[in-house]
């Protein structure tokens, strides 16, 4: 199970400014930037039981999603060793940082791989929710958290910081949404592991590919009028990215005895109708007509936000039943142990723009769906020595190509997103409506960036699962399916000036359905997989 919510030395938006949360004041670092002498005023963490004066090591469990993912090069720039717990360590490779941390082979549902990754740690990050898993997430997340205390106890660590959500005023635990009781069950669990625990508590987190960023966007760019349902109305207190991992950071560091929850908020208090306001005053979008009706239950709100945004309904729906209550910070208490910025934290308008910078300049770092769908498995791929066997249908092409090879690989590497599958569009349009319907991602979650892969990149509907830069791109299927499906691209030169293109779909059926969606769509290849192989090697050919 891995988390859903970097530039290597960058926060969110500090437009080339050094790593941190502010602009530079002749200090000789950025006047937000964290120093991990700085939140405590005391002397750096601890070493370990060991007594060795090494930098104090930290493990971080979510390290391939949305918060883990920029959060772990903070934790390397402020002098941690930092040990990643992955179920795919490849998953890490293409990452900038990969080369300055400890992958370990793990997973938190499988409380058997977690001694190992536990050894001579410090402070572990907890970051790993099922959100979107399904009906059974609550007992996913209880499982997970429970394992987790035990092994951090039985290994002796000094703290554990978990990000959970909001703790909503005067409503009982049952009456909260599932998503949102999972979170404070989780953090209650690992409160009473027996390490000091600090559970941070965020509600709508604001920064460039965050899911709750992500549908305020869609929601306000493609909806000049809308229908708002009641929870609209309802009160949040959102919080920049930055500040998110400003405080996950100096968490790390407070003092033994503090073990506790810490609301964690930006400046602002809004209704969701008024952040689409403010989000389209930011954006310089034409006033938004937004109208307010007392109908739309969270499940169906969860549906129109599927159909109009690139979440899926899966994520959709717990985001918005946790907007039905309040999730306004009820204590500031953090900054006694964290210390905000001189000019505090970042403000709703400020955050947007910072994200929105990012989003137009293509340097998103992480996105809401960095981490993989847990329906999505990582056995091996059909044709590898060590496949189980059973049937397997395959659709083969190859195309020689009068360009080089490496003209070749970049119109391959670009493939998805904006950039189209170079085939029948109405097909693949099609088969990510059907997709979301059905509660898929669909084709809309696009790319993290527009030119450049790496391992465990959502594309579309797929997902990186190996890449050989300039040679071969595998993608691994998350649609719904009743089955398995890869999509291999493979570029072999022959020359200077010409390259071979060979391209192959494997679909694993699971049984009657698996073989009857086969060959219900077999008729359709020619056109869709035969089309693509031409105009991959037609753009190579052409130079573009």
């Amino acid at each position: 199970m891995d988390a859903t919510a970097h530039d290597h030395g960058r926060d969110e938006g500090t437009d080339g400014r050094a790593d941190g949360t502010g602009k530079a004041d002749g200090t000789g670092r950025a006047d937000g930037a964290f120093d991990h002498h700085d939140a405590l005023g005391a002397e750096p963490l601890a070493p370990g039981a060991s007594g060795a004066q090494a930098p104090p090591r930290v493990l971080v469990a979510g390290a391939t999603g949305y918060i883990g993912g920029r959060l772990v090069p903070r934790l390397l720039d402020a002098g941690y060793r930092v040990r990643c717990l992955v179920r795919d360590p490849g998953r890490l490779r293409d990452q900038p940082w990969a080369d300055r941390v400890e992958a370990v082979k793990g997973d938190v549902t499988r409380p058997d791989t977690l001694p190992r990754a536990f050894e001579d740690v410090d402070v572990l990050y907890y970051l790993v929710h099922a959100l979107g898993t399904g009906r059974d997430f609550e007992e996913t997340d209880r499982r997970a958290a429970l394992a987790v205390g035990r092994a951090a106890k039985a290994a002796g660590l000094r703290r554990i910081v978990y990000l959970g959500g909001p703790s909503p005023r005067q409503v009982s635990e049952r009456d909260l949404s599932p998503h949102l009781r999972s979170r404070a069950e989780v953090g209650r669990i690992l409160l009473g592991s027996g390490v000091p625990t600090a559970q941070l508590r965020a509600a709508v987190i604001i920064g460039s590919g965050s899911a709750s960023f992500e549908m305020l966007r869609y929601l306000t760019e493609r909806l000049p009028a809308m229908v708002t349902p009641k929870w609209a109305d309802t009160r949040v207190q959102p919080i920049a990215v930055r500040d998110v991992l400003r405080y996950l950071l100096g968490a790390a560091r407070l003092p033994a005895d503090v073990s506790r929850g810490f609301d964690i908020c930006g400046p602002d208090v809004l209704t969701y109708r008024r952040m689409m306001e403010r989000y389209a005053a930011v954006a310089r979008l034409p006033r938004r007509v937004i109208v307010p009706v007392p109908v739309l239950s969270p499940r169906l709100s969860s549906l129109w936000v599927g159909l109009v945004t690139p979440v899926p309904g899966g994520i959709a729906r717990p985001l918005v039943e946790s907007l039905r209550h309040e999730a306004v910070c009820r204590e500031h208490d953090i900054a006694r142990y964290v210390p905000d910025p001189p000019e505090g934290p970042v403000g709703f308008d400020e955050a947007v723009r910072l994200a929105l910078q990012r989003v137009r300049d293509a340097d998103v770092a992480t996105r809401w769906s960095s981490a993989s769908l847990p329906g999505a498995p990582s056995d091996p791929l059909p044709s590898d020595p060590d496949w189980s066997g059973g049937s397997l249908y395959e659709d083969r092409r190859e195309v020689t190509v009068d360009a080089p090879a490496a003209a070749l690989w970049h119109v391959v590497e670009g493939i998805g997103g904006e950039n189209g599958w170079y085939s029948f569009p109405l097909a693949w349009s099609a088969r990510g409506l059907l997709d979301r319907l059905v509660g898929g991602v669909g084709l809309r979650r696009g790319r993290r960036d527009p030119q450049r892969l790496r391992v465990g990149d959502s594309l579309d509907f797929w997902r990186v699962e190996a890449l050989e830069h300039g040679h071969i791109l595998r993608l691994r299927a998350e649609m719904r399916l009743p089955g398995l499906a890869w999509l291999e691209l493979t570029v072999t030169p022959e020359g200077p000036d010409r390259a071979t293109y060979r391209q192959r779909a494997l679909f694993h059926p699971h049984g009657l359905a698996g073989h009857a969606y086969w060959w219900s769509v077999a008729p359709f290849h020619a056109v869709v997989f035969g089309g693509m192989a031409r105009n991959v090697a037609r753009r190579a050919g052409a130079g573009v």
